[in-house]
C-alpha cells in the first residue's frame, strides 16, 4: 500500500484504539458499498477496511510501525478484501457483529449474584421492630488470594491462542470477500488471560463459601412476606468481583391472641351470658404484652386495657379500639377489633334451672314463638325490590 494507513482513516499514529474505530465507523458509513455505489468508493472502501484490519490488531500495528508487511503476503486489494463482518456491524449499529457480542476480554471481575434467606419473627417483633442476628452461607472473597484466583507468588498470563484479546477470528469466503466473525477463545474462555496455577483455597474462582453472622434490624410495622434489603451482603462475584445484596423474607410466627389483618388487629373474647346481659368489665392483654422485659411496672409500656361491656351486648358485636393496632412502616397505627361471642350454658343444676325458668316467667319468655326474619338481600336484591314497589 502506497498511501499511510493513518491518513486512510484520518487519525494521528498516536491514536489509541477507540479513535480508530470511531474513524473506521464515520468512513464506513460513507464509502460502503450499499451506502454508496460509486466504483471509487468501492474501491476506498477496501482501502479503509484493510487500513483498519491492520490498525485494529496490536500485533499487525506493531509490525506496520516498524516498517514490516502487516499483510504476510497477502492478497492485494483487487483479489478480495480481508474485511471484517463484524467491523461493518460496528460501523452501522455501533455494536459487535460476533458472537461474543462485542470486543476485547471479557473481565474476571463480576458483581455476584443477590441472595434470600427467610426469616420467622414473633407478631409483636413485626409490630414494633427487632434486631435479630442471622448466620447465613455465602460465597466471600477469598482471602488467600484475595479474588486474583491465582496461587500467592503467581501471576495470570495471556492467552497463547488468542493474544489476551479473549477471542479467536474465524474466516469464511463469500461474494463479499472475507468475512470474519469473532468468537470466545475456547482456550480462556473469553477472559484473555489463564491461570497457570490456581489458588488451591478457591480453586482459581477468587471466592469461597463460608458461614458468618449478620445483624438485621427489622422495622417496625414489616407484614407477613416483606423483604428487608442488605445492600452488599449477598454473594460475592467471580473474581473477587462487589457482592450482590441479601433479601430478608420476613414471615410471621401465629399469634396465641391476636390475629392481623393489614394494620389492625382481631381478638375475640367469650362472655358467660348473665355478664352480657348485666354489663362487666374485662382487663385484657396488649400486643405490648410480649416485648416487656424484666418487671413490668418499670416499663413504660401498657400491658394490659380495660373493655368495657355495655349491659344488653349481644354475641358477635365488635367493638373497635382506635391506635391499639399495628405501627404502619410510614407512621400511623392500626385499630384492635375485640368480637364479643355470648356463651350459653349447656349444663344447668337444678338451682339454676329453677331462676332461669323464674327470669323466663318474669320475662314473658316461657314459651317464645322466635322472630323470623328475611335473609339479608343484596344489592341487586334491594334494586328490584324498589323497582317492582313502583
Amino acid at each position: 500500500m502506497s498511501q499511510d494507513l493513518y491518513e486512510l482513516l484520518g487519525v494521528d499514529r498516536g491514536a489509541d484504539a477507540d479513535a480508530i474505530k470511531k474513524a473506521y465507523r464515520r468512513l464506513a458509513r460513507q464509502y460502503h458499498p450499499d451506502v454508496n455505489p460509486d466504483p471509487a468508493a468501492q474501491e476506498r472502501f477496501k482501502e479503509i477496511s484493510r487500513a483498519y484490519e491492520v490498525l485494529s490488531d496490536p500485533a499487525k500495528r506493531a509490525s506496520y510501525d516498524r516498517g514490516g508487511d502487516p499483510f504476510g503476503g497477502a492478497a492485494g486489494f483487487g483479489q478480495g478484501a480481508g474485511f471484517s463482518f463484524t467491523d461493518i456491524m460496528d460501523a452501522f449499529f455501533g455494536g459487535g457483529g460476533g458472537a461474543a457480542g462485542g470486543r476485547g476480554p471479557r473481565p474476571r471481575e463480576r458483581r455476584g449474584q443477590d441472595a434470600l434467606i427467610r426469616l420467622e419473627v414473633e407478631l409483636a417483633d413485626a409490630a414494633f421492630g427487632v434486631t435479630r442476628e442471622l448466620k447465613v452461607d455465602t460465597a466471600v472473597l477469598c482471602t488467600t488470594c484475595h479474588g486474583a484466583g491465582a496461587a500467592p507468588g503467581s501471576h495470570l498470563v495471556p492467552c497463547e491462542t488468542c493474544r489476551g484479546a479473549g477471542e479467536v477470528a474465524h474466516v469464511q469466503r463469500s461474494f463479499l470477500g472475507e468475512i470474519r466473525t469473532l468468537r470466545p477463545c475456547a482456550a480462556c474462555r473469553g477472559y484473555g488471560t489463564i491461570i497457570p496455577d490456581p489458588c488451591r483455597e478457591c480453586g482459581g474462582d477468587g471466592r469461597v463459601r463460608s458461614r458468618r453472622t449478620l445483624t438485621v434490624k427489622i422495622p417496625a410495622g414489616v407484614d407477613d412476606g416483606t423483604r428487608v434489603q442488605l445492600t452488599g451482603e449477598g454473594e460475592v462475584g467471580p473474581g473477587g468481583g462487589p457482592a450482590g445484596d441479601l433479601y430478608v423474607e420476613i414471615h410471621i410466627a401465629p399469634h396465641p391472641t391476636f390475629s392481623r389483618h393489614g394494620s389492625d388487629l382481631h381478638c375475640t373474647v367469650s362472655l358467660p351470658m348473665s355478664a352480657a346481659a348485666l354489663g362487666t368489665t374485662l382487663t385484657l392483654p396488649t400486643l405490648e404484652a410480649d416485648v416487656v422485659t424484666g418487671d413490668a411496672a418499670e416499663s413504660e409500656l401498657e400491658t394490659t386495657f380495660d373493655l368495657d361491656i355495655r349491659p344488653g351486648t349481644q354475641s358477635g358485636t365488635e367493638q373497635v379500639l382506635r391506635g391499639r393496632g399495628v405501627p404502619g412502616l410510614r407512621g400511623g397505627r392500626g385499630d384492635l377489633v375485640v368480637t364479643v361471642v355470648v356463651e350459653t350454658p349447656t349444663r344447668l343444676d337444678p338451682r339454676q334451672e329453677e331462676l332461669l325458668r323464674e327470669l323466663a316467667a318474669i320475662r314473658g319468655e316461657e314459651a317464645p314463638s322466635g322472630q323470623v326474619r328475611a335473609a339479608h338481600k343484596g344489592m341487586f336484591g334491594r334494586l328490584r325490590d324498589a323497582f317492582n314497589a313502583h
